[in-house]
């Protein structure tokens, strides 16, 4: 079973009588339906319904849950979080030293009286465990980035920055990290609007090439004008957050789609619900 250390991740705990409740009101994760053991994707948004935070929550004994976010804005997502405490009951702080590894494949992970191990519910076709405390083996970045690509699961940082996505351009729609049957939370009503409306335009697709990939943030073009931008990348394969109604029309009209002097192919990764539009040709700008 690979393992892979992720140094780049931190621990936010969030206790207390309330404190379920109290993210329940704030956060996109439905919390009634997180079962113990799972650790699913979620989001803090801004007013308008942009991702502030991404993470992965999980339950941590009676009333406490974990939030497993990026170390470089753990703090920040501290602070955001006692903003909207208020009176709750709810105690937040971030761990120290905090040890996050990942394990995937049909071998059982190796057990350890010093950690807790969750199921990363984002993953739909393979089994892949988050632990936190402690990890074992040798740890293989490259080859939990190949998996995240191959699998079209997107991360901020890599495939995306904070405040410039809302939660369907990176498929937490699709991933269980919105919950469109729970009351309100902050962003709400624009995420709400447009899964309704079904105006999701920007997405995660797969990119291939027959060539190595240019660098991340590499603009992806369409006969000059751009269609989205290459997130993470290992060698010829990536992922990219693109234009769907662009893409389909370059698809319809037979132009290649371009990243740098590379062209790329660009697919729905094979476990998405959403499709290509079925009447792209002339798209525009929404």
């Amino acid at each position: 079973m690979p393992i892979a250390l992720l140094k780049d991740r931190a621990l936010v705990s969030v206790s207390g009588p309330d404190a379920e409740h109290f993210l329940q009101n704030i956060l996109t994760t439905d919390l009634d339906v997180l079962a113990a053991g799972e650790a699913k994707p979620g989001a803090l948004l801004s007013p308008q319904g942009k991702i502030l935070f991404d993470f992965l929550i999980s339950r941590a004994g009676e009333d406490g849950l974990v939030l497993d976010c990026r170390t470089d804005v753990a703090d920040d997502f501290v602070r955001r979080l006692m903003l909207y405490r208020l009176r709750a009951k709810a105690e937040i702080a971030k761990a120290d030293q905090a040890l996050v590894s990942v394990a995937w494949g049909s071998e059982p992970a190796a057990s350890h009286s010093d950690s807790t191990e969750v199921s990363d519910t984002r993953f739909r076709d393979i089994a892949v465990r988050r632990r936190y405390g402690s990890a074992a083996g040798a740890s293989d970045a490259a080859a939990w980035q190949a998996l995240r690509i191959a699998h079209g699961i997107a991360e901020s940082g890599s495939d995306y920055a904070l405040g410039d996505a809302f939660p369907h351009d990176v498929l937490l729609d699709e991933t269980g990290g919105v919950g469109f049957k729970k009351g309100c939370y902050v962003g709400q009503e624009v995420v709400s609007r447009m899964q309704h409306r079904g105006t999701a335009r920007r997405r995660v697709l797969i990119a291939s090439a027959q060539a190595p990939l240019p660098a991340p943030g590499t603009e992806l073009t369409v006969s000059g004008r751009p269609v989205g931008t290459l997130g993470s990348t290992q060698g010829a394969a990536g992922l990219a957050i693109a234009r769907i109604d662009r893409v389909k029309a370059a698809l319809d009209s037979g132009q290649p789609v371009m990243a740098g002097e590379i062209a790329v192919t660009l697919a729905i990764p094979a476990w998405a619900k959403f499709g290509f539009p079925q009447d792209a040709v002339g798209a525009e700008e929404a």
